[in-house]
């Protein structure tokens, strides 16, 4: 582990690969088979567990647990104290390890503060889940989620604002991107132009 920054207070398990420029923050555990790309930075109290895999420039704040099963794609956002879970019917007297479930948060997605995500989910490219929603099965890319259950609202750009859809298509205001929503998903068409 080159050029990695790790606080005092944490602890990296001998067996853990951390890629360079990453840094870890106070009280966090990064466990033995736990895989983690470079540029990330990961916030007070995180945990991540055996078996998991973040990519580059992943962000993870404050009291956030990635579980065994958990994939976090290039760029992805984990607001503080968002939940990912890895069993769908936990008990504390029956073990359920050869029952967990893989969650994938594809590029670009974000996760707001206090969302859970209940595992066997995939979260599409920069899809959106907001504060507090509680995702239950697949998210389209670029989708906005909102709500408990979380249900599509909308949609957003890749640098992460909502989008404005005219006769099925739409142009950020703000750096440019374009789409087209064809049955029920969106694909960007143009890329971005500027990253305002």
């Amino acid at each position: 582990m080159t050029d990695v920054f790790v606080h005092e207070s944490s602890y990296v398990d001998d067996g853990a690969v951390i890629g360079s420029g990453t840094k870890i923050w106070h009280f966090s555990h990064v466990m033995a088979g736990a895989v983690i790309g470079e540029r990330c930075n990961l916030g007070q109290n995180v945990v991540v567990m055996p078996g998991t895999r973040i990519g580059n420039n992943v962000k993870i704040q404050n009291n956030v647990s990635i579980y065994e099963g958990v994939v976090l794609e290039d760029d992805v956002f984990c607001g503080p104290s968002c939940v990912f879970t890895n069993v769908n019917n936990p008990r504390s007297h029956v073990s359920r390890k050869h029952e967990y479930r893989a969650t994938v948060v594809r590029r670009g997605g974000t996760i707001g503060a206090n969302a859970t995500i209940v595992c066997g989910s995939t979260l599409g490219l920069y899809s959106f889940v907001g504060a507090g929603a509680v995702v239950t099965s697949d998210v389209p890319d670029f989708a906005l989620m909102l709500g408990v259950p979380a249900r599509r609202v909308g949609w957003v750009c890749q640098c992460g604002v909502r989008l404005q859809l005219r006769d099925g298509q739409a142009t950020c205001p703000e750096c440019g991107a374009g789409y087209q929503e064809t049955d029920g998903k969106l694909r960007q068409i143009v890329p971005p132009s500027s990253r305002g």
